[in-house]
């Protein structure tokens, strides 16, 4: 029998080899596999795991809220099972009971695993709900902008997640694909519930093949395939002008299909006042484009017509909504689409985000899976999920979101499980010191992160090898019985019944676990949504067989998607969700907030930080911090796969090579990248695809700061802005950062990023 686990970047096999030792290959159906994960159990990786409970020092010696300053630095003390649940179920208790479940914030933002029972966002929530609620977060990091503002526009972003326009629609009827941010393989090798089959490399190779034309709008011209794409370089944080630029290429030269507007859309001509400047007096010009983008005007004009001539498909990359004002350049895409008719019909329209996970542009059956239910939470409390450190550091000051005013939560006990903050959140010393606030952390976690050294209780979970769960993901054709491989580790337990214990200490075992272990609930939630593909006329086999046969593959349910052909083809029988039920190129409802930072239609508002507004002689770089191509953000960074893409041990920058010869850097040199939020080091790496003032340093990094805060492992957001998009969305601006890179720094200090936490006795000082 064939044992199958799965992880984000694939379904795995898992063989014993005759030295006892397990290995894992990818799934032998898949058209463009990956090497990552298949070594998670390797020595390494397994030497930085939590093995024990542990607690913190100063906090078990004085309790909730002792030197929270020492986070991070303390050493900790192993202690068994049942006292590290009672300390964590008491301290919960006190919480509660004292200043009410409105001040305990349950964090889980990650990926977690890609089984969805033991996913540890889902199982937290549901766990702090059934404990009597917690304050929350909404929306993520990679589209906290675009999930926002897309329904006021056009759609919700899991609706246009799902349903984008298939790659094999694009090879046969797309003949120009313009990109704003590129196709970027590498991000494409994930999906959230795992991958059978990866359809980007492929894609793209038949529209090359197809003679399909693409052309990429960016700061870097590697993140779409080079012998495939041509590269216009553009500022980063610009791309809203470009697009700007070229509607009003559009509308002056009578290219824009004016019958599509009048039928599917509202607010053109209000968004045409702006355009051509009757309402203020600028032109949105390509010549007003290229000031701002760098691009030149004839470049702009002709991007238009080309696009207008041609059945095209526009894409933006997600991360340029991870920007000040991260909401236009989502919207202008909308508007620029809109104004070219082709919405709805195959090949044409727009895309946001091929490129950025596997599920986008995916021909699969858009299946229904199992779903484990999280309960009620009393506490209607939620911050969009980038203002943390705000909301730590500034209880009961009011924010603007969604055309609401609302008040941070005064937090004093954080219960994380799925995620590192340490890896993801922006700022990371001004995290440092929201993070001396809260009276207790705690955190269930696999591995000793920055995350785990900085908390006070941390509980060890296994990871997915080490546990059953059902893999499945929207839109990836499979359901995948994962099945238990090895034991867990040391004293690791699932995070089921971690909480599964902490529940019955607290009373709401009963609300919690439903008379339930973990065999129990798989069964449960796997017969529950055999229902429901029995009603939607599919047959799979019942429990007990599916772990037998171990995978199910959807491939019968393949077919070709349209995104919006159902809306094109009756407007009025399909309407959008939007107020209107059309595309709203004027949104009423936005403009009725009286946002100056994101008003009623797409503009260009000038970031935070962006070259443009450099003055003669600064020669800060704006750097650019991406995904990683080794690892899923830091997941696995410990791996060997990932430390074999590091210098030293230490990340890669990307720089011009004209920007690194004006500094006197050589390839593989040490550098500095800082400004005034810190400093990191990293490795140089030349690249003539990074247009010049640029830099890119992908994330990933596990943080290890020196004492003086400086990151020795390249981590990024040591450096990037923690400031909400706008009062519309608040999402993260991760992209918008401008740095000094000086180098080459002599005799640069080791990386510790994945050392031990010190360990003492409860007798040491």
């Amino acid at each position: 029998m064939t044992l199958f686990t799965s992880a984000h970047w694939g379904i795995r096999t898992a063989e014993t080899g005759t030295d006892g030792q397990i290995r894992l290959t990818p799934w032998p159906g898949d058209p463009d596999p990956n090497v990552i994960g298949l070594d998670q159990l390797e020595a390494g990786v397994q030497a930085i795991r939590v093995r024990r409970p542990s607690v913190r020092k100063s906090w078990l010696d004085g309790g909730p809220g002792s030197r929270p300053d020492l986070r991070g630095r303390d050493p900790f003390v192993e202690i068994g099972w049942d006292e590290a649940l009672d300390l964590a179920a008491a301290e919960i208790d006190r919480v509660r009971k004292t200043h009410g479940n409105g001040s305990i914030f349950g964090g889980s933002y990650g990926w977690s695993s890609a089984g969805r029972f033991h996913h540890a966002q889902s199982q937290v929530h549901r766990f702090l709900n059934a404990a009597g609620g917690y304050v929350r977060h909404e929306n993520s990091y990679s589209l906290g902008a675009a999930r926002v503002i897309l329904p006021h526009v056009i759609a919700p972003m899991p609706y246009v997640m799902a349903n984008h326009t298939s790659w094999d629609v694009l090879r046969d009827h797309t003949q120009l694909l313009l990109c704003f941010g590129g196709v970027p393989w590498k991000n494409a090798q994930i999906s959230a519930g795992g991958v059978l089959r990866h359809h980007v490399r492929p894609g793209i190779d038949a529209m090359r093949a197809a003679g399909i034309r693409m052309v990429n709008v960016g700061p870097v011209g590697d993140n779409l395939d080079n012998s495939a794409a041509e590269w216009v370089p553009c500022r980063p944080n610009t791309d809203t002008a470009v697009l700007l630029g070229m509607a009003h290429v559009l509308q002056d030269e009578g290219l824009a299909d004016r019958a599509f507007l009048d039928r599917y859309c509202t607010g053109y001509d209000r968004f045409l006042a702006y355009l051509t400047g009757a309402a203020d007096g600028t032109a949105r010009t390509p010549e007003w484009a290229e000031h701002i983008s760098g691009v030149p005007a004839d470049t702009i004009r002709q991007l238009a017509r080309n696009a207008a001539a041609n059945r095209t498909m526009l894409n933006m990359s997600w991360s340029l909504q991870r920007a000040s004002h991260g909401e236009q350049p989502v919207w202008a895409l909308v508007a620029v689409a809109a104004m070219l008719g082709q919405i709805g019909l195959p090949g044409g329209g727009f895309g946001f985000g091929y490129g950025a996970a596997n599920t986008l542009g995916s021909n699969e059956g858009l299946l229904a899976g199992p779903t484990l239910p999280q309960g009620r939470n009393a506490v209607a409390d939620f911050i969009p999920v980038a203002r943390i450190a705000d909301m730590l550091l500034s209880p009961g000051e009011t924010y603007l979101y969604d055309g609401q005013t609302r008040t941070y939560a005064d937090i004093r006990l954080i219960y994380w499980a799925g995620g590192n903050p340490w890896h993801h959140h922006q700022d990371l010393n001004r995290l440092e010191r929201a993070w001396h606030k809260p009276e207790t952390v705690i955190v269930n976690e696999q591995y000793w992160t920055a995350t785990a050294k900085h908390a006070d209780i941390v509980l060890p979970a296994t990871i997915p090898a080490e546990r059953d769960d059902i893999g499945y993901s929207t839109r990836e054709g499979h359901m995948v019985a994962m099945r238990q491989l090895l034991p867990p580790l040391g004293d690791a337990r699932d995070d089921y019944d971690i909480f599964t214990d902490l529940s019955r200490r607290l009373d709401c075992e009963e609300t919690f676990t439903e008379g339930r272990d973990s065999a129990a609930w798989l069964r449960k939630l796997y017969e529950q949504n055999r229902g429901v593909l029995a009603r939607q006329g599919i047959d799979i086999p019942d429990y007990d067989q599916f772990r037998e046969i171990g995978l199910i593959d959807f491939a019968d349910q393949q077919g070709p998607v349209v995104m919006f052909d159902a809306f094109r083809a009756d407007p009025e029988a399909n309407r959008l969700s939007t107020p209107s039920g059309r595309i709203e190129i004027f949104s009423e409802t936005i403009d009725s907030f009286g946002l100056a930072d994101c008003p009623g239609h797409p503009s260009w508002l000038e970031p935070d930080e962006w070259l443009g507004g450099l003055p003669q002689g600064d020669d800060r770089l704006h750097l650019l911090s991406d995904q990683p191509e080794r690892k899923l953000h830091s997941q696995l960074d410990a791996s060997a796969h990932s430390r074999d893409n590091k210098v030293d041990g230490r990340e890669q920058v990307h720089l011009n090579p004209a920007d690194a010869a004006a500094r006197g850097i050589a390839d593989g040199d040490v550098v500095e990248l800082s400004n005034d939020r810190g400093a990191c080091l990293a490795a140089a790496r030349l690249n003539d695809r990074i247009m010049p003032g640029v830099a890119r340093l992908s994330t990933g990094a596990w943080h290890d700061p020196d004492e003086s805060g400086r990151d020795r492992h390249g981590n990024p957001n040591v450096l990037t802005l923690d400031k909400g998009t706008s009062g519309l969305a608040q999402g993260s601006v991760a992209q918008t950062c401008l740095v000094r890179i000086t180098g080459p720094v002599n005799a640069p200090p080791c990386t510790t990023a994945f050392d031990l936490p010190r360990f003492v006795s409860r007798e040491e000082s």
